[in-house]
C-alpha cells in the first residue's frame, strides 16, 4: 500500500538503515592494527638503505649538507650504536602499539551509507537558512528562484530553501512501502566528499598539530632542563651531522616519551580509525627519517611542503644553532610564534668551515695511519678522488667574499709552502747522503791504488830501502842487471 502523504517539503529525506559487520583486513594474514604497527618500521628502514645507498655510493654529492669527512669525524657514536639504540626503539613502540590495539574497539564497517546521508540532512538544513541570509543583506530568494523557472531547477530550489518537489523515493516504513523526500545528487556527492576527504583530512591536520605541539615543548624542554638534556637528550645530539637511519636515536625514555606517546596521543585525540593511522603513522615516519637525511634535494616533495625538512632541523644539530629550531617533524609555527626559530641568516660559511675542519682533521688521521701501520688496507683511490671532488665543488659554491674559492687559495698557498719546505729537506738530506758518499769512495780509491802496485811497488820499496836505488835491483821490470 502506499502513502504519498508522507512526501512533505518540510520533512526531510529519512536516513537509510544499516547492518553493522566487522571491516575486512587490507591485506590478508594481517590484521589492520598489526599492519599499522609494522608498515612504519619497514618505511622506516627501506627509506634509510636508500638514502645509505646514496651515501656510500656517491650519487649525489652536489646536494650533501656535509661531507664524508665531516660523517667520520664530528659524529661521536658508531652507525653500530646508532642501529642498536633504533632497533630498541621499535621494539617499545610495537610493544606500546599492541596495547593500544588491545584496548581499542574492532574496526567495523556498514554505517557508510548512513553516515553519508547524516551529512546529506545537514546539507539541506543549511539550505533551508539561505532565503533568511539572503533576505538579511536584501536579496528576495524565493522570488529569484521563481523567475529562474525551470532554467536552472536546483539553484531555484536552493535559493527557495531546499526545495525539491519533484525529487521523491519509495522507502520501507513500519512495514509498508511508503513514498518520501528524496536528495538531490549534488547533496550526496557533497556529502561523500565531507565523509570520505574532508573529515579525513582535518582529522591528520589535527593529528599533525598534536604531534608538533607535543614534540616542540617536550624537546624544548629538553633542551632548557640540565639534568633532562645530560641524562636523555644529549644522546641524540651526539650525531653532529644526521643520516637516515639515525632519525629515531634516542634514549630508550625520550623515544617513548616523544615519538611513541606523541603519535599515540595524536591518534587517539584526532578520532581517527585504525585503518587511516596506517598512513599518518608511516607518513610521521618517512618525514622523520627524511629531515635527518642529510641531504637538500630539490625534487623532494617532503622537502617542499613546509618549511620544516632537512637543512632546517640540520641546524639544530650543529653546535652553533642547538637552541633554536625545535620543531619537528611537520610545520616551524611554534619555532616562528616563540622566537626559537634560527634568525643568524645564511650558514653557508659555518658549514664551509666545518667541512674544511673535518677534513683537514681526517687527512692528518690518515697520515698518521700510513705511517705508523705498515698493514694499511688497500684504498679506494677511484672513490676517494670522487668525494674529495665532491667537497671541493661544495665548498666553491660559496662565491661570497671570505667564501670558499677564498678558502681554498689560502689552503692551496699552504700546502705549496709545506711542499717547497718538504723539497728542501728532501735536497739537503740528498746532499748530505752524496757527501758521505763521497768521503767513502775517495778511501776505497786510495785503498785499490795501494793494492794495485803488487810485486813491483813491493820491490822498489825494498831497493829504495837498502841501496837507494830504483826497484830494478830485483830485475823484476826486465831491466839492466
Amino acid at each position: 500500500m502506499s502513502n504519498t502523504t508522507f512526501a512533505s517539503t518540510t520533512t526531510l529525506p529519512p536516513l537509510p538503515t544499516y547492518t553493522i559487520k566487522p571491516l575486512p583486513s587490507l591485506l590478508p594474514y594481517i590484521s589492520d592494527a598489526h599492519l599499522a604497527l609494522a608498515l612504519p618500521i619497514l618505511a622506516y628502514w627501506a627509506v634509510s638503505l636508500i638514502f645509505h645507498f646514496i651515501d656510500q655510493w656517491d650519487l649525489f654529492p652536489q646536494y650533501r649538507l656535509h661531507t664524508p669527512a665531516e660523517v667520520l669525524k664530528r659524529n661521536h657514536v658508531s652507525r653500530w650504536d646508532v642501529l642498536r639504540d633504533v632497533v630498541l626503539q621499535q621494539v617499545i613502540q610495537t610493544v606500546f602499539g599492541l596495547g593500544l590495539a588491545f584496548v581499542d574497539p574492532p574496526s567495523v564497517c556498514g554505517k557508510e551509507e548512513y553516515d553519508v546521508a547524516v551529512w546529506a540532512q545537514r546539507i539541506r538544513m543549511v539550505e533551508r537558512a539561505v532565503p533568511a541570509v539572503l533576505g538579511f543583506v536584501g536579496v528576495d530568494a524565493v522570488g529569484l528562484a521563481k523567475n529562474m523557472g525551470s532554467a536552472h531547477t536546483m539553484l531555484a530550489a536552493v535559493l527557495s530553501g531546499g526545495q525539491y518537489t519533484d525529487l521523491i523515493q519509495t522507502v520501507l516504513s513500519n512495514g509498508e512501502m511508503v513514498t518520501a523526500p528524496a536528495f538531490a545528487n549534488w547533496e550526496l556527492l557533497f556529502a561523500r566528499t565531507i565523509y570520505h576527504a574532508l573529515i579525513p583530512a582535518l582529522q591528520f591536520l589535527l593529528a599533525i598539530c598534536v604531534v608538533d605541539t607535543w614534540q616542540y615543548f617536550l624537546h624544548r624542554l629538553m633542551h632548557q632542563n640540565k639534568y633532562l638534556y645530560t641524562t636523555f637528550h644529549s644522546r641524540h645530539h651526539r650525531l653532529y651531522v644526521p643520516y637516515a637511519y639515525g632519525a629515531l636515536y634516542n634514549h630508550p625514555f625520550e623515544g617513548f616519551l616523544l615519538d611513541t606517546l606523541g603519535t599515540g596521543l595524536a591518534y587517539l585525540i584526532s578520532g581517527m580509525t585504525v585503518r587511516q593511522s596506517i598512513w599518518f603513522f608511516t607518513c610521521s615516519t618517512i618525514k622523520t627519517v627524511d629531515d635527518h637525511c642529510g641531504y637538500s634535494f630539490p625534487w623532494d616533495p617532503l622537502q617542499h611542503l613546509t618549511g620544516n625538512n632537512a637543512g632546517y632541523h640540520d641546524v639544530h644539530h650543529q653546535s652553533w644553532g642547538i637552541k633554536t629550531n625545535f620543531s619537528q617533524p611537520f610545520f616551524t609555527f611554534w619555532d616562528g610564534l616563540l622566537g626559537t626559530k634560527w634568525v643568524g641568516g645564511d650558514v653557508s660559511a659555518r658549514y664551509q668551515r666545518s667541512r674544511i675542519a673535518a677534513q683537514k682533521k681526517a687527512d692528518a688521521d690518515a697520515d698518521k695511519l700510513i705511517t705508523q701501520d705498515t698493514n694499511t688496507p688497500e684504498i679506494d683511490i677511484a672513490r676517494a678522488k670522487r668525494q674529495a671532488a665532491a667537497s671541493k665543488r661544495q665548498i666553491t659554491d660559496d662565491t661570497s667574499a671570505a667564501g670558499g674559492p677564498e678558502i681554498l687559495a689560502e689552503e692551496a698557498a699552504e700546502e705549496a709552502n709545506a711542499r717547497q719546505a718538504a723539497a728542501a729537506a728532501a735536497e739537503d738530506a740528498k746532499a748530505r747522503t752524496e757527501v758521505s758518499q763521497s768521503q767513502t769512495s775517495r778511501r776505497s780509491t786510495r785503498k785499490r791504488a795501494a793494492s794495485s802496485l803488487g810485486l813491483k811497488g813491493f820491490a822498489d820499496r825494498v831497493g829504495e830501502s837498502l841501496h837507494g836505488k830504483s826497484s830494478g835491483v830485483l830485475s823484476v821490470d826486465g831491466g839492466r842487471r
